[in-house]
């Protein structure tokens, strides 16, 4: 079946949490090759070619490539995602260890305001809504319910399960699953990088997604709970001292007495019997890169020194091999063990099939049976990421001493699993295609060659490897057994899991045993010896999204009036999970379009006029919610939304999430950013990207990073260079007709008291007047940042159209800021990395908003009335609070 380069899809810019201090990935270490085999028009092409029979072709099943930023290459679009949004609160220089908890301590340290802020996607969100089978969802893919990444998973024999999410925290259920209540709210970092149960049923938490994606934030260390059924994490709870605060840590792993953590600054260890007393760190393989090293401000201090697992030999736990490396390759990566003498070295040879070479040995991931007899493992190889468009997966091996050492010997590889009912081959990827971003591993406690592998996909064997089974496809398109018919849900196929997996767990309830998954949609069960059909895919995942969970990334946030049942429609796009829609009778959130949503604008007058940003600023748009029942499959005329992409998106000119607005004073006139300042004035009318006029030529090299505009006039910000490596921002503005378009002369040091040389991440325009504007300032200051230009202050007023600019940051915590809103009564509310603040209108100084916990807000927006804010979070969902009671 052919598959468009360009087709929607699960899995893309991995995403999110919130805490400690951001993994900054240096410009020129992310990965090579091995890319996304989804793009933007997989269900139309999907259901097109299933129609050709019937001559019944849409035209847009036929959609172009898209080129450009969009070209379909998702491990590269990863990648570059990871950058930017590293770029963004980084550049230019390295933020140092402690910023995010040091912030964390400012903001709760401030006044609040009043009011309380209110969750309202809580509830399901389902990804195959059967009223949005619109060829730009994912609707009938089969995963169902979703919510947002889950990093780690634990379950216990008495029906508890804890679900680690990248940027909500931690949650608990009671009931084998569902029911689920938040129980690390207190911590400064919501980032979940481990959990692991010890044998006295304790919960460890090591915090700080080791995913080396997006939006991962590192942590503040390891935390363990004593009675995890009843009790919450507390700061009181964390284990030794400060050593591990900003790691990530990818792994927790108990022997001798011992609990060893595989982070991002190498590998520690600690008593189990006593929370007192500093981590031991048991090996760096280069010390100088480490926090007061000599090298530690060195653009590659990040993954210098990044551990990925420990493997303890269960006949002799004083015997231990480490898995170290940086996913792209470096000279230190291979596997390692302690000597005679105490020096840890690598081991080079007698390992057997697993590969001792460095270029072989990227991301790994362990795995021991109950009884001591196997030990497995997943290799992610550098040199496949580099060179292999298809897959990273050097394989996934066995032990069948059970000692780590080996002799291991391979048991599959891409092509093998490829063959055993991935749905990842009719798009000619295959599987591991993000090895080092998926990956989990685990073996039934009462069969030791009964395992289940994630990767893109949740592979299982019950022969030790012999013969795998695709027990969780990556979604059921492609399947002869897909249909759109929106009375069968995912037609004649089974449900499935959402792509890419990163987290499981065995556990029981009610005497029957399961298995646990998390992934970039949430958490998913299936009986631990389940039932397949004749593909080998399973036939009892169970969604545990029910809507207690609320984890949603959020990128952006619309509100229209719902002119249908009253009150108001509420979007956004997410993180792998499209874009949801909430109307206002709603019971169930739906998707109504697909892969990664990125901005979003919503018509005021009309909450079914939406456009959607997918990435790069490929937008699409509709004036219906794009509710669609897949008719189109047999009508065209039938079809609801349409791409309106401007020419950036095809020559790769905009950034992964681009700016995308529309006027305060004509919701018809909308401003794009890339390299070009883009205007359209067809309102949600716009059929065609060629309706875009560029009316500004930012200059090459340059991109936009926010836009905004009222009564015609518009403020555009951008960075170019937009890396460490000559970092650069700048302003310019003119009018949306295309006159009076100059750049602000910044200063170019960013010396106190102007606008400084950090990422410029969003406008706020007065709505009285257009020449008042308010300025947010991503990044960290001088304190915390070590490169030229750092710069101080995150909010900047200018009152003469952004010719010059006075820092109102006065008491602001030094948090990266991320947009900002002007509120009717003349305040300002500004979203930060870790919550919401205010500045009353009169006032010098600020508040905090509520209570919200450590999350990333990276977008607000007022209701259409402008009494109610909603402040989009990358990691609890969307919240609201009424304006009024911010006093």
């Amino acid at each position: 079946m052919s598959v468009p380069t360009r087709k929607r899809r699960w899995f893309t810019i991995c995403a999110i949490t919130a805490s400690a201090a951001l993994v900054a990935i240096p410009a020129g270490a992310a990965p090579g090759p091995g890319g996304s085999p989804f793009g933007v028009r997989a269900l139309a092409q999907l259901a097109a070619e299933q129609e050709q029979s019937m001559g019944a072709v849409s035209p847009k099943a036929k959609a172009e490539d898209g080129g450009g930023g969009d070209d379909g290459n998702e491990a590269d679009e990863i990648a570059e995602g990871a950058d930017q949004y590293a770029e963004a609160r980084t550049s230019p220089g390295i933020v140092a260890p402690g910023a995010y908890g040091a912030a964390w301590t400012s903001l709760t340290n401030l006044s609040s305001t009043g009011g309380s802020w209110r969750n309202i996607t809580d509830l399901p969100y389902n990804s195959d809504d059967p009223r949005y089978r619109d060829y730009d969802s994912n609707s009938s893919g089969g995963s169902g319910n979703v919510t947002g990444r889950m990093a780690a998973m634990a379950a216990d024999d008495d029906g508890y399960v804890y679900a680690g999410s990248a940027g909500g925290g931690v949650w608990r259920s009671h009931t084998g699953g569902g029911r689920w209540q938040p129980i690390s709210d207190k911590l400064s970092s919501q980032s979940t990088g481990a959990l692991a149960l010890d044998g006295a049923g304790r919960l460890w938490l090591g915090t700080g997604e080791a995913t080396t994606n997006a939006d991962a934030y590192l942590g503040s260390g390891v935390y363990v709970l004593s009675d995890p059924r009843h009790g919450t994490f507390s700061s009181r709870s964390r284990v030794g001292g400060d050593e591990l605060e900003s790691t990530t840590i990818h792994e927790l792993r108990f022997g001798g007495g011992n609990v060893w953590a595989a982070t991002s600054e190498g590998v520690w260890s600690h008593s189990t019997k006593t929370l007192k007393g500093a981590w031991k760190l048991e090996f760096a393989p280069n010390p100088d890169y480490l926090p007061g090293g000599p090298l530690a401000n060195d653009d590659s201090a990040a993954y210098k020194n990044i551990a990925n697992d420990i493997a303890i030999d269960p006949k002799d736990p004083s015997k231990v091999v480490l898995a170290v490396g940086w996913r792209s390759g470096d000279d230190y990566n291979g596997f390692y063990t302690k000597g005679a003498g105490g020096t840890w070295t690598r081991i080079t040879s007698g390992l057997g099939d697993l590969p001792a070479d460095a270029d072989d040995v990227g991301n790994v991931t362990f795995a021991r049976s109950a009884d001591g007899s196997r030990y497995y493992a997943i290799d992610q190889s550098p040199e496949q990421l580099n060179t292999n468009p298809d897959s990273g997966l050097e394989g996934i091996y066995v032990s069948k001493s059970g000692s780590p050492t080996g002799p291991w010997t391979k048991v599959a590889d891409y092509k093998g699993l490829a063959a055993d009912g991935s749905a990842l081959t009719s798009s000619g990827y295959m599987p591991g295609v993000q090895a080092w971003y998926n990956q989990f591993l685990t073996v039934d406690p009462a069969n030791a060659e009964h395992v289940y592998a994630g990767l893109e996909e949740v592979y299982e064997t019950k022969d030790g490897g012999s013969t795998w089974s695709t027990v969780g496809p990556y979604w059921n398109f492609g399947f002869p057994c897909w249909s759109i018919d929106p009375t069968k849900q995912t037609g004649n196929c089974s449900p499935t899991t959402h792509s890419d997996q990163h987290g499981v767990a065995i556990g029981s309830y009610h005497g029957k045993s399961f298995v646990y998954v998390g992934n970039d949609g949430g958490v998913y069960k299936r009986p631990l010896n389940g039932s397949q059909d004749a593909s080998g895919h399973a036939t009892d995942w169970t969604s545990l999204n029910d809507g207690t969970i609320d984890t949603l990334q959020y990128y952006s946030v619309g509100v229209g009036k719902d002119l249908t049942y009253g009150g108001v429609s509420v979007t956004g796009g997410l993180q792998d999970n499209g874009q949801s829609i909430l109307r206002s009778n709603d019971t169930v959130m739906g998707s109504d379009f697909g892969g990664d949503g990125g901005d979003t604008l919503t018509d005021p007058a009309n909450g079914c006029n939406l456009a959607e940003e997918y990435v790069y600023l490929a937008i699409q748009v509709t004036q219906n919610c794009a509710i669609n029942d897949g008719s189109w499959v047999t009508d065209p005329s039938k079809i609801t939304s349409y791409n309106v992409a401007p020419a950036d998106n095809a020559t790769g000119e905009a950034r992964f999430i681009a700016p995308l607005a529309a006027d305060a004073k004509n919701s018809s006139t909308w401003i794009a950013g890339g390299r070009h300042i883009w205007v359209q004035t067809h309102g949600y009318a716009i059929r065609s990207g060629d309706e875009w006029t560029s009316v500004y030529d930012l200059g090459a090299g340059r991109t936009a990073t926010a836009v905004a505009a009222s009564g015609g006039k518009v403020y555009a910000a951008w960075c170019g260079p937009c890396n460490n490596q000559g970092f650069a921002r700048g302003i310019s503005v003119g009018n949306t007709d295309g006159t009076g378009w100059h750049d602000i002369t910044l200063p170019a040091t960013g010396t106190d008291g102007t606008v400084p040389n950090r990422y410029l991440a969003g406008f706020a325009v007065d709505p009285k007047h257009a020449d008042h504007v308010y300025l947010a300032v991503n990044g960290f200051s001088r304190h915390w940042t070590e490169g030229p230009g750092a710069g101080v202050g995150h909010v900047f007023e200018s009152t003469d159209g952004g010719t010059t600019w006075k820092d109102i940051s006065k008491n602001l915590p030094d948090v990266p800021t991320n947009s900002a809103v002007v509120t009717p009564n003349g305040g300002l509310a500004v979203a930060t990395d870790l919550g919401v603040v205010y500045r009353a209108p009169g006032r010098t100084t600020w508040q905090r908003v509520g209570n919200l916990p450590a999350v990333a807000v990276l977008q607000l927006r007022l209701s259409p009335d402008g009494r109610t804010l909603y402040a989009a979070t990358h990691g609890r969902g969307i919240y609201t609070i009424d304006v009024r009671d911010c006093h």
